[in-house]
């Protein structure tokens, strides 16, 4: 299904075009062959524009390497599925909440470990965003509401080696091991309150 969904996608949607009195069929079409129901991470690493414009592109793609050989295999403990990469953000999908916060606790505690035998230009300093909710799931891309709100909060909101969730995601994740949760206000995307999940890097 997901290798011919961006086709299927805008074949879809230009009948919506065409077919402004069926919209509603055309949606339920949509939803029954690409949406699925999980969770959506973004990360982000903080200062890393100012290390690009200090230390050069090819310092860029270093990090990026290391980024990707670090985390991505966390995620995977996790269930998660790396969907794409845009500059020093990921994009991954988790099949619970809970599941993508215990993953990314595990990737603060693995940057922790890591930035301690790294020069300063060198340390991974993560900030994530997490959402849950019914999505729509293409082969290289992942569109929804609960999408933009992670995506706000990982890559705009949070802070260094901070971790924080939607409302719905944290209803979602319940209880999860080594977190405690705290409600924060914070202005992203017509939202005004999200979770931080607190967690020890010990």
């Amino acid at each position: 299904m997901h290798g011919k969904g961006s086709a299927r996608l805008w074949e879809l949607i230009q009948q919506r075009i065409e077919r402004r009195h069926d919209t509603a069929e055309i949606d339920r079409v949509i939803w029954d062959e690409l949406g699925v129901e999980c969770a959506v991470m973004f990360t982000d690493l903080t200062g890393f524009s100012r290390q690009v414009a200090k230390f050069g592109i090819l310092h860029f793609l270093q990090i990026i390497h290391q980024q990707h050989a670090l985390l991505c295999p966390v995620s995977e403990r996790h269930g998660g599925t790396l969907i794409k990469t845009e500059a020093d953000s990921m994009l991954l999908l988790f099949p619970r909440a809970a599941d993508a916060v215990a993953a990314a606790v595990e990737m603060q505690r693995a940057c922790a470990v890591a930035n301690r035998a790294r020069d300063p230009e060198d340390k991974m300093i993560l900030c994530a965003g997490i959402g849950y909710g019914k999505l729509l799931r293409l082969p290289d891309d992942v569109f929804g509401h609960e999408v933009n709100l992670a995506s706000k909060l990982g890559e705009d909101t949070a802070g260094s080696n901070e971790i924080l969730v939607t409302p719905a995601g944290r209803a979602a994740a319940g209880d999860v091991p080594g977190v405690t949760w705290v409600e924060v206000e914070a202005a992203y995307a017509g939202e005004s309150r999200c979770w931080r999940a607190n967690y020890s890097c010990d």
